[in-house]
């Protein structure tokens, strides 16, 4: 009989966080530092508790941009695909029907 060897909490932890894909999450915490800096500096300028209110910001402006990229909008994608199809979410949207307008009604064109 095979033994199966599972690796301990750690190392499989360490594997999963080595495989993830950072770049997208870089570049969230990047867009986030540079609007909060900008935000934080045009405000508040750089007195006192400027790096207070810099972490702050940053940390409120990442977690609301990663909670929308990377958590919101893939969600959608996938409840579209699974809850109504794949014909659903991959289909062109129709063009919408044109009705036949009435004829205006003719005007006379004499100038009297």
């Amino acid at each position: 009989m095979a033994r199966s060897t599972t690796l301990p909490l750690s190392q499989r932890l360490r594997r999963r966080l080595a495989a993830y894909q950072w770049r997208p999450v870089g570049i969230l915490a990047l867009v986030s530092f540079v609007l909060s800096f900008s935000l934080i500096s045009y405000l508040f300028g750089f007195s006192d508790r400027f790096f207070g209110r810099l972490s702050a910001a940053f940390f409120i402006g990442f977690c609301l941009l990663f909670v929308t990229f990377l958590a919101v909008i893939p969600f959608i994608g996938w409840a579209t695909t699974h809850w109504f199809g794949k014909s659903w979410s991959g289909a062109p949207t129709p063009a919408p029907a044109r009705r036949a307008s009435p004829p205006a009604p003719r005007r006379s064109t004499s100038l009297s």
